[in-house]
């Protein structure tokens, strides 16, 4: 997949002047040959010019890693520590970091008299001074380990930097205003520019004036032959491919012209209700094609969806979609394929939907259809362009970055799975299950006033996805999540 960053960390060890140095420098070493005994060595870069005693050290240590290309920062206090030299180290460098710290063993380094090195204690004085500066890092959830122990940490810290490093170096660009009638894709941009997301606005007048300028392109066939290839049987609508190839090299063609010094892009695009009268297509096929090369593009300019698609597909290095919370299982599917084979409630489980914008590798099986609603309205022709079929089973997180409309951001994540059970129904579906849904959808999704897309990630990438809304500074309040039966939501009445 392109537009996914590569991280690569940087491991600086530190160390308080009245502390053995030694401590620092054989447990950093450690470290090292920990981590790359059982993961990938291309993924750290051990600093070697010196243990960080001292603001000089630091300057040292900080020139040293950005010659070697590091992205990311961690942060060993292999002893107690220089608080003050530490966390300046964090301040001057501009990518993701995190701070971990050595755990005592009396087997090494001298035992609990001339080997201990106080790490623990050193941990609080570094998370102390980092928020004097107003720093944000990552700091596990238990910070203080052994050698393995810390190593584990580093590749947690992994996906968390991808999302961090691509956000600072990501534009948004969107096509149009949001539909009619479809205020709850509001997209207040103040928290964009907090986030360091750029974003470009643009007009679908503008992009349909770039799509005329792509016929007869001819680059076309070959767009066309590879999507021959990936629909194989499914291809039901040939006759539109020409048209599709064309819009996707529309925006592709867009992407690289636009993204100015920015990395990575996801896209925001307009695909009604005049986008198919004017095009002669919808855009479904070509999004669910750009999100399946890394570029994740939202529909109905839900440019919090593309924000979310993209952290999704930067933590799980995955492709993701963009689905509605769309409508509940009946009853009787429920009762035949799913009470007694799953341990869901019926109100755990509902249909999460959209026209056709995931990718056919997401799909069971899949096959090029018209948009069915849209048809109710205008001829079939115009509608062309949707992947249809039944979302692949398995694990799924369910999440959601989003601004209010007073410019508050907030976010949810909900880890559940997509159910092997046919929906029956059109459109790229399936029929979700998450524990405790209906309270989630209650005292979450309606009471804090979230929009009806969710960014899906196939897998359980929660954990990572919630620590990236932190270190983001999303308020820990406003991080919802599906809460168990035995805790209450704040709004949840105790007598129901």
């Amino acid at each position: 997949m392109k537009n996914i960053p590569k991280i690569k960390i940087g491991i600086v060890a530190v160390s308080r002047d009245c502390f053995p140095e030694s401590l620092s420098v054989n447990r950093r070493k450690a470290l090292i040959e920990a981590y790359t005994k059982k993961y990938d060595q291309a993924d750290i870069y051990e600093c070697p010019v010196c243990i960080v005693e001292s603001e000089i050290h630091m300057v040292e240590a900080l020139e040293d890693i950005k010659k070697a290309g590091c992205n990311a920062l961690c942060v060993y206090l292999g002893n107690f520590g220089p608080e003050i030299a530490e966390t300046l180290l964090a301040k001057h460098f501009e990518g993701p970091k995190m701070y971990i710290a050595a755990a005592e063993e009396t087997s090494k380094d001298g035992g609990l008299i001339h080997g201990r090195g106080d790490a623990y204690c050193g941990m609080l004085n570094a998370s102390y001074n980092l928020k004097l500066r107003n720093i944000r890092a990552y700091i596990p959830e238990y910070p203080v380990g052994t050698a393995e122990e810390c190593a584990d940490m580093i590749n947690e810290f992994l996906p968390i930097a991808r999302a961090i490093y691509g956000l600072n170096n990501l534009k948004i660009i969107s096509f149009g205003p949001r539909p009619l009638n479809f205020l709850a894709c509001n997209a207040p941009i103040k928290q964009l520019y907090n986030m360091n997301v750029e974003i470009e606005e643009n007009s679908e007048l503008d992009l349909f004036e770039a799509f005329n300028k792509h016929e007869g392109d001819k680059r076309i066939p070959a767009i066309v032959k590879e999507m021959e290839e990936e629909l194989g049987a499914g291809n039901k609508k040939p006759e539109i491919l020409s048209k599709l190839a064309q819009y996707e090299l529309t925006l592709l063609d867009w992407i690289e012209d636009h993204k100015g010094y920015r990395k990575y892009v996801a896209v925001a695009g307009k695909c009604w209700p005049a986008f198919q009268t004017q095009f002669g297509f919808v855009p479904c096929y070509v999004n669910s094609r750009l999100s399946a090369k890394g570029i994740p593009v939202s529909c109905e300019v839900d440019i919090y969806g593309a924000l979310s698609e993209f952290i999704g597909a930067v933590v799980s290095k995955d492709i993701v979609t963009l689905l509605d919370i769309n409508n509940t299982v009946p009853s009787d599917i429920y009762n035949k394929d799913i009470k007694g084979n799953y341990d869901y409630t019926e109100t755990d489980v509902f249909m999460a939907f959209h026209c056709g914008n995931t990718a056919a590798c997401k799909l069971s099986s899949c096959e090029m259809k018209y948009q069915m609603i849209m048809a109710r309205a205008l001829p079939e022709e115009v509608t062309q362009g949707t992947l249809e079929g039944d979302i692949v089973p398995g694990d799924i997180t369910f999440f959601r970055l989003q601004s209010t409309a007073d410019a508050k951001i907030r976010g949810y994540i909900a880890q559940g799975e997509v159910l092997p059970v046919a929906t029956r129904s059109f459109g790229g579906i399936g029929i979700f299950a998450i524990s405790e849904m209906a309270r989630f959808y209650r005292h979450v999704l309606i009471e804090k006033n979230y929009p009806h897309h969710g960014a899906v990630a196939f897998g359980h990438f929660g954990k990572s996805i919630y620590e990236v809304f932190k270190y983001l500074g999303v308020p820990v309040d406003e991080i919802n999540f599906n809460q168990p039966k035995s805790m209450m939501y704040s709004t949840e009445n105790p007598f129901k």
